[in-house]
C-alpha cells in the first residue's frame, strides 16, 4: 500500500463520524498486540494550547536524547504531520506499511472502528516499531472517551487551558468539560494542570486525590517576562533561567512553563533532562499557524483559534505587538463553533473583515458570515470565494501601515501558509 493508498483508505467513508467510547480501539489494538503496552507517555489534553505544549515537551525530550513519538491533530498541510518520530513527519511507505497491517484487524471486526481510532492505532504501532522511548500524544475530542485514553498509566498527563469547546460532546461548563478532560488522569501518574480558573482546578485536584495521581499545577507567579518582542520571548520559570520560545503572545509562555512543569514531573520519575535541554528544546520549538508571521511588509499574521478563548488571546497579542495599528481580520469558521462569541473578542480591534469558507463540510460560508458580521458590528465584511482571494484583499485593505491577521480554522490555515510560500 503507498502513502495515497493508505490516505485515500483511511479517509474511505466506512470509517467517517464521531462514536465516542475505547471499546473498539482496545479492540484493534488487542488484534495488534497492544504495541501501546511497549510505550511511555505524555497524555496532552485540554481545550487551547495542546499543539503548541505537546510541540514544547516533544522538542525538549529530543534536545535531552530521547527518541520521540509526537501524535497530534488536525494537519495544516499534509496528513503525515499527524504522526511524527523525532521531529520527522511519518514517510509514505512507513503509513503505507502501518496502515496495512491494521486494515485486516480493523476490516474483522464487527463493529469498524472511526478514523480517529484507526488512525490512532496506526500511529501507536509505528512508534512501537521505531523504538520510541516516549510519546507525546495529544488528545482528539474530550479525554475520558478520547481513543488515546486506551494508554496505560501515562509518566504524565499534561493538562491545557479548559474552555468552551465540543460543548455538545462534553458539557455546558468549564466543570463539566475539565470533568471529561480529567478522565484520562490514572493511577500512579502526574497530572500537571495549567494554572487557570479556581473551579476548574478544584476539578483536577479531586480527580487526583479520588484515584491516587499526583496533583501538580503550574504556579504562574514563578512565572516572569524578561524580554517580547516579534522576534520572540525571554523569560523565568521557578529555576529554570533566561528560557526563550519563538512562539508569540503571552499564553505562549504560559504553554511553555506547563511544558517546564511536565519536565520536573518527569524527572522525579527519573527521567534524565538537563536544564539545557530545556533551554534547547523551547527554543528550538515550532508550531506553525498559531499567532505565526507569514509577511512583515505588509504585515500578514496566520493564527488557528476557533473559538473565543483563542481570538482572546491573539487580541491581546494583537495589542502588545501592534498597538494602535489598523487590523482587518481575515475569518473563516466553521459553523458549529460559537464564531459570534469569537468575532466578540476582536471586533474591538477590527478596522474591517474578511471572510472565505474553509475548506471542511461543517463550514459557514463567508456570504453568511459576513452578513452576520455586518449585522452585528456595523463594520465592513467582504466575502471572498477562495482563501487565496482572501488574503490578497485583507491585505490590500490593511494596508502598508496596517496588520492583517486570519483566523477562525485550522482547516484553511495550510492554504493561507501556501499563500506565502516557504516560511
Amino acid at each position: 500500500m503507498t502513502g495515497l493508498e493508505a490516505i485515500s483508505y483511511i479517509h474511505g467513508y466506512s470509517w467517517l463520524g464521531s462514536r465516542p467510547g475505547l471499546s473498539r480501539t482496545r479492540e484493534l489494538l488487542d488484534r495488534l498486540g497492544n504495541p501501546h503496552e511497549d510505550l511511555n507517555f505524555v497524555h496532552v489534553v485540554g481545550t487551547n494550547g495542546k499543539g503548541s505544549t505537546s510541540a514544547y515537551l516533544d522538542s525538549v525530550l529530543r534536545a535531552a536524547g530521547f527518541r520521540t513519538g509526537l501524535y497530534t491533530s488536525p494537519y495544516l498541510s499534509r496528513f503525515h504531520e499527524r504522526i511524527q518520530v523525532d521531529g520527522v513527519p511519518i514517510s509514505d511507505e512507513e503509513l503505507g506499511t502501518v496502515t496495512e497491517l491494521v486494515r485486516p484487524h480493523a476490516e474483522a471486526m464487527s463493529e469498524h472502528p472511526t478514523e480517529f481510532e484507526l488512525v490512532t492505532a496506526a500511529a501507536l504501532l509505528h512508534y512501537q516499531r521505531t523504538g520510541c522511548d516516549i510519546v507525546v500524544l495529544e488528545a482528539g475530542l474530550g479525554g475520558r472517551l478520547d481513543s488515546t485514553n486506551i494508554i496505560p498509566a501515562p509518566e504524565a498527563v499534561a493538562v491545557t487551558r479548559i474552555g468552551l469547546d465540543h460543548m455538545e460532546q462534553l458539557g455546558h461548563t468549564v466543570e463539566q468539560i475539565a470533568g471529561e478532560k480529567a478522565g484520562v488522569i490514572k493511577a500512579g501518574t502526574s497530572a500537571v494542570v495549567y494554572d487557570q480558573e479556581r473551579p476548574v482546578m478544584e476539578v483536577f485536584d479531586r480527580t487526583c486525590r479520588s484515584v491516587g495521581a499526583a496533583y501538580r499545577p503550574c504556579d504562574f507567579a514563578a512565572l516572569h517576562t524578561l524580554e517580547n518582542t516579534l522576534e520572540g520571548q525571554r523569560f523565568d520559570y521557578r529555576d529554570f533561567r533566561n528560557l526563550h520560545t519563538s512562539l508569540l503572545g503571552l499564553h505562549q509562555e504560559k504553554n511553555a512553563a506547563l511544558a517546564a512543569e511536565v519536565i520536573l514531573a518527569l524527572r522525579e520519575r527519573g527521567w534524565n533532562i538537563p536544564d539545557e535541554a530545556v533551554r534547547t528544546g523551547l527554543s528550538s520549538a515550532r508550531w506553525p499557524g498559531r499567532f505565526e508571521v507569514l509577511s512583515r511588509s505588509p504585515w500578514f499574521i496566520v493564527d488557528g483559534g476557533h473559538n473565543p478563548q483563542c481570538a482572546q488571546a491573539a487580541a491581546e497579542a494583537l495589542e502588545l505587538y501592534f498597538p494602535g495599528r489598523k487590523i482587518v481580520f481575515l475569518l473563516g469558521v466553521l459553523a458549529d463553533k460559537d464564531y459570534v462569541g469569537l468575532a466578540d473578542q476582536l471586533a474591538p480591534l477590527a478596522a474591517g473583515f474578511v471572510t472565505v469558507t474553509p475548506d471542511s463540510p461543517r463550514a459557514l460560508s463567508a456570504e453568511r458570515l459576513a452578513q452576520a458580521l455586518r449585522d452585528r458590528y456595523a463594520l465592513s465584511a467582504l466575502p471572498c470565494s477562495t482563501v487565496e482571494e482572501g488574503v490578497a484583499q485583507a491585505l490590500a485593505l490593511a494596508g502598508t501601515d496596517g496588520v492583517a491577521c486570519a483566523l477562525g480554522s485550522l482547516y484553511m490555515t495550510g492554504k493561507i501558509r501556501a499563500c506565502f510560500g516557504p516560511v
